[in-house]
């Protein structure tokens, strides 16, 4: 098992940790995770899976931030939605209607764990 961060970009959205396709951050102050879309997209909506196996609550209050801005890591980029909640083993969609961005974060504000299962993100090229 391995929780590298291109897990999250694998295709594959099974939700439990022991089939490797999850990521999972070491124990740390503000845990983050960061996809390079390559290009400025304007993004529509973030697709994120949640773990299923155990710890679901560990995702409540992540941001999802989008923007261009490599600074602090991209954590300093735009926010575009605050996670309440998402069941274990469940997805959610959150709308960023229309923001542009090279670079998609999700990030804890706080001293925790970072677990995605997959992370799809929906938009267009901006030209």
């Amino acid at each position: 098992m391995n929780g590298d961060a291109s897990n999250a970009i694998d295709g594959n959205y099974n939700s439990d940790y022991a089939y490797g396709s999850c990521t999972h951050t070491k124990l740390q102050w503000y845990p983050w995770w960061r996809v390079d879309l390559l290009k400025q997209y304007k993004i529509q909506y973030v697709y994120i899976y949640n773990r299923g196996d155990c710890c679901a609550e560990r995702l409540n209050g992540a941001q999802i931030l989008i923007g261009d801005s490599l600074v602090n890591n991209g954590n300093s980029n735009p926010r575009c939605a605050v996670i309440s909640s998402i069941a274990a083993g469940q997805g959610g969609s959150f709308y960023c209607y229309g923001m542009t961005g090279r670079y998609v974060n999700v990030v804890l504000p706080r001293y925790d764990f970072l677990t995605l299962c997959e992370v799809y993100v929906y938009g267009y090229e901006t030209d």
